[in-house]
C-alpha cells in the first residue's frame, strides 16, 4: 500500500519533500511500529546535522552577489576574447561563459534564467536563429551539475557519505568533456548552417576586458583552487566566494549596494530552505526504504538480469531518464541515490563518484525534457521563444550529453582519475 500512496502524491503533485514526510508517517502508521513517531523530529534533524550542508546556501549567496555585481557581464566580455572572433563566435561565447558561470552558482536552473537573459538578445541581434540561441543557453545550464562547485554535488557527498571535495574532484574532467562535445556540436552546425562570422576585440579593447574581468575571475578560482588544493573545504570556499563576491561588487564595480543585502539574503534562505527540508524528510524516509529492504530488492532483481558494472549503469541510465523527466533533479538525487548507490557498489563495485557523477548528469536532463522540463520553460520565458521551438533546437547537444554519459558510465577512469 506505501508504494502506491507514494506515486500517487506524487501524481497529484504534491510538493516532494511532503511526500517524502507523508509516506513515512504512513508507514509508521501502517506497520504498526509507532514508537518511531517518538523519533520522527530527531530523525529529521539527524539529517541537516552535516558541515557540507552549509555549502548549500552559500553558494546561492554567491550567485546572487555575482548577478547584482555585473560580475556576469565582465565574464561574457572575457570569453569575448578568447572565442569572439571565430564564426559563429557568440555561441562559443555563450558556452565559455557558462563554463565560468558553472564554476560559480553551481545550480542549473539559475544558471540558465541568467544566461538566458544576457545572451539570448546578443545571439538574435547578430542574426541568429532564436531557437538556437535559447537552446545554446540552456544546453550550456547542463554544466552546473558537473563542473564544480555542483550543488547536486554537495547532495549527494552528503548521502553518500563521502568527501564533497572529491565529488568536485570527480566533476573536472567529465565538465570538460562535455564542454568540449558542446562546442562540437556548436561547429557541426556553424559549418552546416553558416554562422555570422565573430569579430576580435582589438589589443586595447581585449587588454580592458581581461583586466575588468580579473577581480570577477577570483570567485571560480577561489573556489575551485580552494578545494583541488586542499586549502579549503568546499563550505570554507563557499564563505570565502560570498565575501569576495561582496566585496568585488560593492568596492571594485560599484554595482552592488550594502542595502541590497537583506533581498539577497531572504531569496537565498527562501531557495535554500526547499532543499534543506528536502534533504531532512529524505533521512526519515530512509525508514520506508529500510524497513521495506528496497536495495536489496532491487538489487536481486537487476543482477539477475547481469552481472556486467557497464550494462548495470546502462539500466540505471534508462531509469534515470524517465525519472529525471518527472521529478526535479535535486529531489530526485535524493530519493534515488539510498536505493542504488548501495546496490552499484556492493553488487558491482562501481566507485561512488563515478556512478554520483553519471546520475546527477543523467537527472539534470530531465530539465530540458517534458513533461516537466523546468530548465526548458526558463529558457521558453526568458527568451520569449516556444519550448517546441527550442527542442528542434536542442536535441544535438541531448545526444551529445547521452554520449557522454555512455564513456562515463564505460570508463571509470574518467571520473576517478583526479581523485
Amino acid at each position: 500500500m506505501t508504494p502506491l500512496i507514494f506515486a500517487f502524491k506524487l501524481l497529484i503533485a504534491v510538493p516532494v519533500a511532503l511526500v517524502l514526510a507523508l509516506t513515512a508517517i504512513w508507514y509508521i502508521w501502517e506497520s504498526g511500529n509507532t514508537v518511531l513517531y517518538d523519533s520522527f523530529a530527531q530523525k529529521m534533524f539527524s539529517g541537516l546535522e552535516n558541515y557540507g550542508l552549509l555549502a548549500i546556501p552559500l553558494f546561492m549567496l554567491t550567485g546572487e552577489m555575482m548577478n547584482e555585481g555585473g560580475m556576469t557581464r565582465r565574464l561574457i566580455n572575457a570569453a569575448r576574447v578568447f572565442v569572439g572572433g571565430f564564426r559563429g563566435g557568440l555561441a562559443y561565447i555563450n558556452l565559455l561563459t557558462n563554463m565560468f558561470m558553472a564554476a560559480i552558482i553551481g545550480s542549473a536552473t539559475a544558471q540558465i534564467a541568467v544566461m538566458a537573459r544576457a545572451m539570448t538578445p546578443e545571439m538574435e541581434k547578430e542574426g541568429y536563429d532564436t531557437g538556437f540561441a535559447a537552446a545554446t543557453t540552456a544546453a550550456g545550464g547542463l554544466l552546473a551539475p558537473v563542473i564544480p562547485p555542483s550543488m547536486m554535488f554537495v547532495i549527494f557527498g552528503v548521502l553518500a557519505q563521502v568527501p564533497i571535495g572529491d565529488m568536485f574532484l570527480a566533476g573536472i574532467l567529465p565538465g570538460l568533456m562535455l564542454a568540449t562535445a558542446f562546442a562540437l556540436v556548436i561547429f557541426v552546425i556553424g559549418v552546416m548552417t553558416g554562422f555570422p562570422k565573430g569579430s576580435w576585440f582589438t589589443g586595447r579593447e581585449a587588454f580592458s576586458a581581461l583586466l575588468y574581468c580579473l577581480p570577477a575571475a577570483l570567485i571560480p578560482c577561489a573556489i575551485i583552487g580552494g578545494v583541488l588544493f586542499g586549502i579549503a573545504t568546499p563550505t570554507e570556499s563557499a564563505a570565502i566566494a560570498s565575501l569576495l563576491a561582496f566585496l568585488i561588487g560593492w568596492l571594485i564595480y560599484g554595482e552592488l549596494k550594502p542595502e541590497t543585502l537583506f533581498g539577497m539574503f531572504r531569496r537565498t534562505a527562501v531557495n535554500a530552505s526547499m532543499i534543506i527540508f528536502m534533504i531532512a524528510t529524505a533521512n526519515v524516509f530512509g525508514w520506508v526504504i529500510i524497513y521495506e529492504a528496497l536495495p536489496q530488492k532491487l538489487a536481486a532483481l537487476i543482477t539477475s538480469i547481469s552481472s556486467d558494472p557497464f550494462l548495470f549503469l546502462l539500466i540505471v541510465n534508462l531509469i534515470l531518464l524517465f525519472v529525471g523527466m518527472l521529478i526535479d533533479g535535486i529531489a530526485a538525487v535524493i530519493l534515488i541515490t539510498p536505493i542504488l548507490l548501495p546496490i552499484a557498489m556492493n553488487d558491482y563495485d562501481i566507485s561512488p563518484y563515478q556512478f554520483g557523477v553519471v546520475m546527477c548528469l543523467n537527472l539534470v536532463l530531465g530539465l530540458l525534457t517534458p513533461p516537466v522540463g523546468v530548465g526548458l520553460y526558463i529558457a521558453s520565458s526568458m527568451s520569449n521563444v516556444s519550448p517546441g521551438c527550442i527542442l528542434k533546437s536542442l536535441w544535438p547537444f541531448l545526444l551529445a550529453v547521452a554520449i557522454i554519459l555512455v564513456l562515463l558510465s564505460r570508463f571509470p577512469l574518467l571520473s576517478t582519475a583526479l581523485i
